[in-house]
């Protein structure tokens, strides 16, 4: 017997598309307000996720979504390390 494994889904706060976990990066905000990247999915904090897409990125930063998302000012360093991660990875 065949077991199917629950594939856990995430809303991408920029499209609003419900894809699965692994396609989606998470930006996470930190208690002390610090906002960074989350490369694993673990960090403690608040989360936001945005698809792997520059377009999503680039949509995220016109509008301040991942700002409303975490109640803080999301600096444009991490929206450079969100593109550089989607752009390495569409090299591999």
């Amino acid at each position: 017997m065949v077991v199917n494994k629950k594939i856990p889904l995430r809303k991408c706060v920029a499209t609003g598309e419900m894809l699965p976990k692994k396609s989606m990066i998470r930006v996470v905000r930190s208690k002390e307000g610090e906002v960074s990247v989350d490369i694993t999915g673990k960090k403690s904090g608040r989360g936001a996720y945005v698809s792997k897409s520059e377009q999503a990125v680039e949509m995220a930063r016109k509008k301040n979504i991942l700002d409303r998302q975490l109640d803080a000012k999301v600096p444009d360093e991490v929206y450079e390390e969100l593109l550089t991660l989607i752009r390495r990875e569409s090299i591999l």
